[in-house]
């Protein structure tokens, strides 16, 4: 579990309210959502992130096609998990997301269209990849049908 010491006071144990306190700290509260709804959005994927994908990323293959297929269906009119606005689950999410995605093949990342759409989208987001590796989303046409 991780555990945040801070300054003043305890520290703060656990992923979501590690996170929440962060933004709160860099004054980025708009990545926790504006409007009640909005908020109990972001606050509804940050505890799916934990208890669907665990602290590592790492589950079973089952799992991962579960989890996969939810988003995927969850993405298709959407461009980030909160709807129209980028958020902390949204970041989250594509650390978590990140080790299944590095080691999907070509054909399942095109069969999870609106999730490989979304997390090539967050992985370009300014300052959220850092040192991950970039994950690739592109096939490169080795012949063409020109004669």
């Amino acid at each position: 579990v991780p555990v945040l010491q801070t300054n003043n006071g305890p520290g703060l144990t656990g992923l979501m309210t590690i996170a929440a306190h962060l933004v709160k700290q860099a004054k980025k509260d708009q990545l926790l959502g504006s409007t009640a709804e909005e908020k109990a959005v972001v606050q509804q994927w940050l505890e799916y992130r934990v208890t669907r994908l665990g602290l590592d990323g790492g589950c079973s293959k089952e799992d991962t096609r579960i989890i996969l297929k939810d988003l995927n269906v969850h993405l298709e009119d959407k461009v980030y998990l909160a709807g129209n606005i980028f958020t902390l689950a949204d970041i989250l999410m594509y650390y978590g997301l990140h080790p299944v995605m590095v080691d999907l093949t070509v054909q399942e990342k095109e069969k999870y269209l609106n999730v490989s759409r979304w997390f090539n989208h967050i992985q370009h987001y300014p300052g959220v990849r850092q040192d991950m590796s970039n994950v690739i989303f592109i096939k490169n046409r080795l012949y063409t049908n020109a004669h």
